[in-house]
């Protein structure tokens, strides 16, 4: 089978497209037979080398989160899920050498959930979802309460926006000025461009700053600097800035979970979550992939389709 691994850091041109056997589930564990995957900033970050000290030593990287596709193979001691169910599922652990962006992939059956909607657009779902829910999750705002959401028309920043308006919370939204109406679309009740002050614009809205952030855009101390003394920050990637003003500051740590996947997936299939696909390209073009990624301006996923 076919995946795409780094074998030495650094630019699009790293990915390599490789023949590799196919994995063999172990126990607890499904093959999938991939049919969509999503491309994900953290795909770029993978390839780069920002996590090298995650993946264990491995001469080989194996790239890619998301998966939607069917299964092909069950290990021993898996019970409710068979040879040909579609499921869309999260890969988790960094410090295997394959990763979804592959013709076959193996996960737990504890990162998966058997899929209701399409392949392609499900594979958006995992990894964005799953941060926003549990970064809003680890925030635990009381309904009514504010909260900022920086990169609000990106991936996981519009999933932040609909899940917080879904539980009650008044959302100011930080994203580029041609994105108010997208942003607003997705619950936000306040909009402040990005080119603005966004501490002072968040405090004309709400005096004193609001209860708390999910920084998708990784701004740290501007978006901190919005929050009320005693609050709370949502760091998506690292452990987020040093706390000041008594400011609860939360590195997400983004963890498979096929019960909140299967949740969040509902929430999709009726509607309420937006499922956003920028464009798919064959898994041969996964360096094609990543350029259009850097380049930024995408609204939605490029999905790969091994």
């Amino acid at each position: 089978m076919l995946a795409v691994v780094v074998e030495r850091f650094g630019g699009p041109d790293a990915l390599r497209i490789v023949d590799l056997p196919s994995p063999e589930p172990g126990p607890g564990q499904v093959r999938i037979r991939v049919a969509a995957a999503a491309v994900n900033p953290v795909d770029l970050a993978t390839r780069a080398g920002e996590f090298d000290g995650l993946h264990g030593g491995l001469s080989q990287v194996g790239i890619g989160w998301d998966a939607a596709g069917t299964i092909d193979g069950v290990g021993a001691g898996v019970a409710g899920l068979a040879t040909g169910d579609t499921v869309i599922g999260l890969r988790d652990r960094l410090a295997e050498p394959l990763g979804t962006h592959a013709e076959q992939v193996v996960l737990d059956v504890s990162a998966i959930t058997k899929a209701t909607i399409d392949p392609v657009r499900a594979s958006t779902l995992p990894l964005n979802a799953l941060t926003a829910a549990q970064a809003l999750d680890a925030l635990a705002l009381p309904t009514g309460g504010t909260l900022l959401v920086t990169g609000a028309a990106g991936g996981l920043g519009g999933y932040a926006v609909e899940l917080a308006a879904l539980r009650g919370l008044r959302v100011i939204a930080s994203a580029g000025a041609a994105d108010e109406e997208l942003v607003r679309g997705f619950g936000a009740e306040f909009f402040v461009p990005r080119n603005e002050n966004l501490a002072a614009s968040v405090r004309a809205f709400v005096p004193g700053g609001v209860d708390g952030v999910v920084d998708a855009a990784v701004l740290g101390v501007p978006a901190m600097d919005a929050v009320r003394g005693g609050g709370a920050f949502a760091a998506v990637i690292g452990e987020g800035p040093t706390s000041y003003r008594g400011i609860r500051v939360i590195g997400v740590k983004i963890r498979a979970n096929g019960v909140e996947l299967g949740g969040v997936q509902r929430l999709a299939e009726l509607g309420r979550l937006s499922l956003r696909v920028a464009d798919t390209l064959p898994l041969a073009e996964a360096a094609k992939a990543h350029q259009r990624l850097q380049e930024g301006g995408l609204r939605g996923r490029l999905v790969l389709v091994p």
